[in-house]
């Protein structure tokens, strides 16, 4: 599954320009689907028969998008201006690398010399800030990156340190990359895998998806914030790398059904799969737009903590993430015998 998810983050994919992300699951998927769907606003739908039918239709989702950066317009010496797409903290991105197709940039802003004390004393909003692409004039780069190019952060993809993973985008390719690792070996039951789109700029994909299959149960699976740092107190940290697999049980966009919290936390408890809760009220996931679907569905979540989200060096324990992995198969298991109870 980690290779899978390395593949995945180098991948370029904001939210509304998924293509690739999209062409590469489908075609690790198309060998053994039994049906696939892809709608008009390009998520991709997978179905595979599974070892049973448990008489529910399944889902479980993942969103293909990142944030990422939009070209809107130039300086006269032949930067880009931008915009984000998804939200990003401006302060993580001065300095970094950034990716419009096969242009590359740095990001850019005026020089601390020439700021006034009261400019350095607040957070540099995104109108001062610019990509320098190395374009000699503003025709140039109007050649070169034209209005509404997608980009995204130029980040490498590495192991490092005591069993942790840097990246851009592990949110959420670690859905994705456990999405395919359960279809590909095969689920335990009938199973349909969602692949969504624009989940970053409001959980858009997911609405259309969940509408289509009209699911009973559905799982989605995330990467969510963790600020597990020295100077962050208590519930600030939200949840902690190293700590196990995330199940919420509510987020400001969704309170869980409390059966399927309850199912999740007692699987993970009696199959030796460390878990955590979330101890903040923050963030929100596709579920908020599947739970509200036709009648409602019955929804839960699994997610991976990881710090600096949101930013061209995400980081997140490889733990934690097989831990989600192995929790969602342990989940389809159950589903598939005889007396389950959610």
């Amino acid at each position: 599954m980690i290779e899978v998810l390395q593949k995945l983050c180098s991948l370029p994919g904001p939210s509304g320009c998924e293509d690739a992300v999209r062409d590469y699951i489908r075609a690790l998927a198309e060998p053994v689907a039994d049906e696939i769907r892809e709608d008009s606003i390009g998520n991709l739908m997978v179905f595979r028969k599974g070892k049973k039918s448990c008489g529910k239709t399944i889902m479980l989702a993942a969103h293909m998008d990142e944030v990422g950066i939009i070209c809107k317009g130039y300086t006269e010496d032949g930067c880009v201006k931008f915009g984000f797409v998804g939200g990003v903290d401006p302060r993580v991105v001065i300095g970094r690398r950034v990716l419009f197709d096969d242009v590359r940039g740095v990001v850019g802003i005026k020089a601390v010399h020439l700021t006034t004390r009261e400019e350095r004393k607040t957070m540099p909003k995104t109108k001062d800030l610019y990509i320098d692409i190395g374009a000699s004039d503003k025709k140039e780069a109007e050649k070169r990156v034209p209005l509404g190019t997608y980009g995204v952060f130029d980040s490498a993809c590495v192991p490092f340190g005591d069993g942790l993973l840097k990246a851009k985008a592990i949110d959420d390719r670690v859905g994705c990359a456990v999405l395919l690792t359960l279809l590909l070996e095969q689920p335990a039951v009938d199973t349909w895998f969602v692949f969504s789109v624009q989940e970053e700029v409001g959980l858009r994909g997911a609405r259309c998806a969940a509408f289509d299959l009209n699911p009973d149960i559905c799982l989605v699976l995330e990467g969510t914030t963790a600020a597990d740092l020295a100077e962050v107190d208590g519930a600030k940290q939200v949840c902690g790398l190293r700590r196990g697999v995330v199940i919420p049980f509510m987020d400001r966009a969704t309170i869980y059904h409390q059966g399927m919290f309850e199912t999740l936390r007692k699987l993970a408890e009696e199959n030796g799969i460390p878990w955590q809760t979330k101890h903040r009220v923050a963030g929100g996931t596709d579920a908020g737009r599947i739970h509200l679907t036709r009648d409602g569905v019955v929804t839960g979540a699994l997610a991976a903590p990881v710090r600096y989200i949101h930013s061209p060096s995400c980081v997140a324990a490889i733990d934690d993430m097989n831990g989600m992995l192995a929790l969602s198969r342990r989940f389809l298991e159950y589903m598939g015998e005889d007396h389950h109870e959610i």
